[in-house]
């Protein structure tokens, strides 16, 4: 099993409200993924952070296996969603890939 997470903060010229919105539809977006993606075993985005993070959103995807992270990568529904709903609104993002 590979593990891919993500930490990403939003860009600073959006208003709590606006955060709000754009978690939710990163959330929806990214979560909307399973079923469609090959070895993609689970997929969560956590969106309410404690007031001692500093990131917005973290993004927990389990795999098979790392050729099917990959495939993922550049998977058109991954893809649409990444440069259509989060990649917009974000300002920094950290992933971290691993072996479970």
């Amino acid at each position: 099993m590979v593990k891919h997470v993500i930490l990403w903060t939003l860009k600073d010229e959006y208003n709590t409200a606006r955060k709000t919105e754009i978690k939710r539809r990163i959330k929806e977006g990214l979560e909307s993924l399973a079923g469609q993606i090959p070895g993609l075993v689970k997929i969560t985005v956590h969106t309410n952070g404690l007031e001692t993070s500093n990131a917005d959103l973290m993004l927990d995807a389990s795999f098979d296996s790392f050729e099917h992270l990959k495939g993922y990568s550049i998977h058109p529904a991954h893809v649409a969603v990444a440069d259509g709903i989060v990649r917009p609104y974000t300002a920094s993002r950290v992933c971290l890939d691993f072996e479970a």
